[in-house]
């Protein structure tokens, strides 16, 4: 939210600079997120000056220049050479001196130099109005009034503003701060605490009254509930032109391009009041009568950016006797606004109903300056005040009369809030004993009234526009921020309970198992939990039945809660590969969500996608890429660490690979992993191999809660190593033989390791080799090699039998 310094200066008076108004409102809770300097005239017309034109001569080498010697209020006048037509003697005129800074029409600056124009000393230059930001014509030079006196600051003799412009990261409980008179009030009670006691002024509205009765447009609400509070009022002989500069300058200094006098008063009052308006052309409005109600479901309505929108029957609108003209709160419809042909203005101002009006704001997808103030709710007495002061900017800035009464329909008043305040619950919550009158006074700087005053509290009456004030603690949370957070002393010792808890709850095993994936270079993500719909039809294991939908998207793209962690997971892929970062290690803890029949689920899981190289090109090693076997080494440290072991390994059935597998232990799965298919990384625009494990770690924690550390001596005798070099049929892979070695020789047999495979010239078609070793070792004394050739002699006779295989 962008708030003016010279705008809230009209509220309150202040000689405080920018810089420090900027820190009193971060600590009042109106965070400050920085400060931009806006000029109605872009470099404020310094360096330009009136000159007096003294002479001015043809130049004797161009037909179209003039040679001038000018007065600018030095002790010699200056010679300017100027090419503008219109140029003489005699003129009042801008010039812009030597080392003066111009833009040009793409706001880019340039500078003027001293120099020479065809073989004459040119010191300076005559101006035309488009180059100095004063207007559009570049027809000729610009020429001033005779009554200036030479060396004049121009900047003195046009309407050229300065501003310090706050940008404001507004929280969304705060609507009471989202005005500029809203900023200024609670600017007033930070100051007041600084034993600063300055007025807050507001606008008089006593001039406005009524010329006549001649135009009523007569208003019928059908829906109070939706509709709690609306205002009208009839102005008739206005003339819609452009706006007063004074008026343009406080529009575009928060970033509001101006459009006409009428619809710019408008928008000034929703930004210094936070009410906002709409203005109708009256002319438009059949048998003077709006109707504020709800149409029927699918009827056809154009807005003002001529999109055809289909209403919801919830949705409120403003009609006349025959068709709507806006929809209530949100936005305008095409033909029913002020143009310039426009005479008579109908002004509304109303108070709509905030969930009301953000549903309609959602469905359509628009969110509007008039919007995001009324679904946070506004100031409902506010109401008629500000349609009385638009009245009279309306009048003052385009002509015209009242000539109606203002109609109010406002059956039933919102009435404030009622709050007890308990001494011992401040300082409870605060921390530190605040006295009663401090108190006292912070709740009248923020216009809580104190309605009576007990040994053990205070009896309050909120405000209605404070709609984030309800409860004590609000109340309390309200005298801290204007106290002051950095008031509140420090205590000199400090708390902490010891909590007694499980070594294998979630959150420890999670910290531990990103540690080590940080370790071995992954990076944590952290993906939305809403997707889009179609990323169900990639796998024939989504079902779109099982979507858990959103009552409310934001977007499609965000309309259903994810079922699978792999499609974000590809989208932040892409996004680093169309960057150029090429070798990807992620994971990410998250849920998925499903609406099965028998009900709504949500499961937790690890996953793992790797993409690339292992690591960055270097010149003493060549790049090795993250391969299906890398990709398995780090999926198995991580149920290693976890003490997960005997492992079982099967061919996964998820479709979302075109080759994996599936890990199970003590009989449960608990990772699927493999090469993603391409089919699937084309839809992302991926053309790299990606690699993805997916950990139930739902399993996983129901599993580890069983495991049990346990620990061992060194073995005080060294252990035995055999190789076996293998010829197997293709089919054949390391964990058969892993499974019948660890069978045929449970006592002994500690370790079976696949260093080499081989595969073509000198083998037999449908034949590979695998070279295996195997490792031995007895607690209790050393292994003979006649022992060792006796189970080696075993286990070959078992990949004889059970595999066909045959020793190289």
């Amino acid at each position: 939210m962008k708030i003016s310094y010279n705008w809230v200066k009209q509220f309150i008076k202040t000689d405080w600079d920018a810089e420090k108004t900027g820190e009193l409102l971060t600590d009042l809770g109106l965070e400050v997120e920085g400060i931009d300097t806006f000029e109605s005239v872009k470099g404020g017309l310094e360096g330009i000056v009136v000159g007096h034109v003294l002479t001015c001569e043809p130049h004797h080498n161009a037909d179209r220049l003039r040679v001038t010697t000018v007065d600018i209020g030095e002790a010699e006048p200056v010679q300017i050479v100027c090419g503008a037509p219109n140029v003489a003697a005699g003129q009042k005129v801008p010039v812009a001196t030597v080392g003066t800074t111009l833009y040009d029409d793409k706001q880019e600056p340039w500078k003027i130099k001293k120099g020479k124009i065809r073989g004459e000393v040119s010191n300076g230059m005559i101006c035309a109005e488009d180059e100095l930001g004063l207007g559009k014509s570049h027809d000729g030079i610009m020429v001033l009034a005779e009554d200036l006196k030479p060396g004049t600051p121009l900047k003195e003799v046009f309407e050229v503003e300065t501003d310090q412009v706050f940008e404001i990261g507004l929280t969304p409980n705060r609507a009471d701060a989202m005005s500029h008179y809203g900023v200024a009030r609670d600017l007033k009670a930070g100051l007041l605490q600084q034993e600063i006691n300055t007025p807050l002024d507001t606008p008089s509205v006593s001039n406005f009254h009524v010329e006549n009765r001649s135009r009523r447009i007569a208003i019928e609400v059908d829906n109070y509930d939706l509709a709690p509070r609306y205002c009208g009022v009839t102005i008739s002989g206005v003339k819609v032109t452009t706006s007063p500069a004074w008026l343009q300058n406080r529009l575009k200094a928060i970033g509001i391009t101006p459009k006409n006098n009428v619809v710019d008063v408008t928008n000034y009052v929703l930004h210094e009041l936070g009410q906002p308006l709409h203005a109708f052309d009256a002319d438009y409005i059949s048998d003077n009568k709006i109707k504020v109600k709800t149409l029927p479901a699918g009827t056809k309505f154009t807005t003002l950016d001529e999109v055809e929108r289909e209403l919801h029957e919830e949705d409120l609108m403003i009609c006349d006797a025959e068709k709507p003209l806006c929809i209530a709160g949100v936005f305008g419809g095409l033909n029913s606004g002020v143009t310039e042909k426009t005479n008579t203005v109908f002004l509304e101002s109303a108070y709509f109903n905030p969930v009301s009006v953000r549903k309609t704001a959602k469905r359509h997808g628009l969110n509007t300056d008039a919007s995001f103030r009324f679904e946070r709710g506004i100031d409902p007495n506010i109401t008629k005040y500000a349609l009385r002061r638009a009245a009279l900017l309306i009048q003052k800035t385009a002509g015209g009369i009242v000539t109606s009464d203002i109609d109010d329909i406002y059956p039933k008043k919102i009435e404030d809030f009622q709050v007890f305040l308990t001494f011992d619950r401040i300082n409870s919550l605060i921390g530190q004993e605040i006295q009663p009158e401090i108190i006292k006074s912070i709740l009248a700087s923020l216009d809580i009234r104190v309605n009576n005053v007990t040994e053990s509290g205070m009896g309050l009456t909120i405000p209605a526009y404070r709609v984030d004030v309800q409860r004590e603690v609000d109340v309390i949370e309200e005298i801290l921020r204007v106290y002051g957070y950095n008031n509140v002393e420090f205590n000199e010792k400090l708390n902490a309970s010891i909590s007694n808890s499980s070594r294998f709850e979630d959150y420890r095993l999670q910290n531990i198992i990103a540690d080590q994936l940080v370790g071995q270079g992954f990076y944590e993500t952290m993906a939305n939990s809403l997707t889009t719909k179609e990323y169900v039809e990639l796998s024939d294991g989504l079902q779109e039945t099982h979507n858990v939908e959103m009552l409310n998207p934001l977007s499609q793209d965000l309309a259903v809660m994810r079922q699978s962690l792999l499609f974000s997971g590809l989208e932040a892929i892409a996004y680093n590969l169309n960057r150029r970062n090429n070798n990807l290690k992620f994971f990410e803890f998250g849920k998925t969500y499903h609406d099965f029949p028998s009900g709504r689920e949500e499961h937790k899981h690890l996953s793992l996608l790797i993409s690339g190289n292992r690591s960055a090109e270097r010149w003493n090693a060549l790049p090795a890429k993250s391969d299906f076997f890398f990709s398995k080494g780090s999926i198995v440290a991580v149920l290693e660490k976890l003490g997960l072991n005997q492992l079982k390994y099967t061919p996964t059935t998820s479709d979302i690979f075109s080759e994996g597998l599936s890990i199970s232990t003590r009989k449960k799965k608990v990772v699927d992993f493999g090469v993603v298919k391409k089919s699937i990384l084309k839809k992302f625009g991926i053309d790299q191999e990606v690699i993805f494990a997916d950990f139930n770690w739902d399993t996983i924690i129901e599993l580890v809660q069983h495991h049990k550390t346990t620990f061992r001596a060194i073995p005080k005798y060294p252990s035995v190593r055999r190789d076996f070099a293998l010829l197997l049929d293709e089919k054949v892979s390391f964990s058969d033989i892993y499974d019948i070695a660890t069978k045929s020789e449970r006592k002994m047999l500690k370790n079976v390791e696949l260093f080499d495979v081989y595969q073509g010239e000198n083998l037999p078609e449908g034949k590979k080799s695998y070279a295996v070793s195997f490792s031995f070792l007895d607690e209790y004394k050393t292994l003979t090699d006649k022992q060792v050739d006796k189970m080696m002699n075993k286990l070959q006779q078992q990949f004889e039998k059970q595999l066909g295989a045959s020793l190289r």
